[in-house]
C-alpha cells in the first residue's frame, strides 16, 4: 500500500516550483501567475501547483521567501524600453532613484558599530570602509545624474 503515486511530485518539480515562485516574488508578481507558469512547464494544473506550494514547499522556503520579499522591496525598479534598434534599454524611474538613495542612506554605518580594535586591525577596517564609501559616492553620483536627466526631461516636457 506504500506504492508511489503515478502523479507524485518529484524533487526536481518541487525545485522548479520553488524557484519560479521565489522569482515571481522578487519581481513583484503574483504567486497565481507563478503557479500558471509552473503548471505549463510540468503539465499540471495551476491549482495542483498552488496546493503543493501551500501545503508543502512554502514551509521549507520561509527564509528564501523573506529574502525574496526584501530583495523586491529594496530593488531598483526598471522599465525596459525597446528602441528602433530592438535593443532593450533600461530606463530608471524617479521612484527607483529615490529607492536607491534611501537604500544607500540606510547602509551608512553607525559610529556605534565601530569596535575599538588594535591599530593594525583598525587600519584594515578603515581601508575597507574607505573602499565602501568610494563605491557609495560613485552610486550617489550615478543616481544624481539619473535624477538630473529625469528633471531635464520633465522640465523640457518630453514625457
Amino acid at each position: 500500500m506504500n506504492d508511489t503515486r503515478q502523479d507524485a511530485w518529484t524533487q526536481d518539480e518541487d525545485i522548479i516550483l520553488a524557484e519560479t515562485v521565489l522569482r515571481f516574488i522578487r519581481e513583484g508578481r503574483t504567486q497565481l501567475e507563478a503557479f500558471k507558469e509552473v503548471a505549463d512547464q510540468l503539465s499540471r494544473t495551476s491549482a495542483a501547483c498552488g496546493f503543493r506550494w501551500n501545503a508543502t514547499i512554502r514551509k521549507q522556503y520561509q527564509h528564501a521567501i523573506q529574502s525574496a520579499k526584501e530583495e523586491r522591496k529594496s530593488g531598483i525598479k526598471k522599465e525596459v524600453i525597446i528602441s528602433d534598434h530592438k535593443e532593450p534599454k533600461e530606463k530608471y524611474t524617479l521612484d527607483s532613484a529615490i529607492q536607491l538613495l534611501e537604500k544607500m542612506k540606510s547602509q551608512i554605518p553607525n559610529e556605534k558599530n565601530v569596535v575599538d580594535i588594535a591599530n593594525e586591525e583598525k587600519l584594515k577596517y578603515l581601508e575597507k570602509e574607505n573602499e565602501k564609501l568610494k563605491s557609495q559616492v560613485q552610486r550617489f553620483d550615478q543616481a544624481w545624474q539619473e535624477l538630473y536627466k529625469l528633471w531635464t526631461t520633465v522640465k523640457d516636457g518630453d514625457l
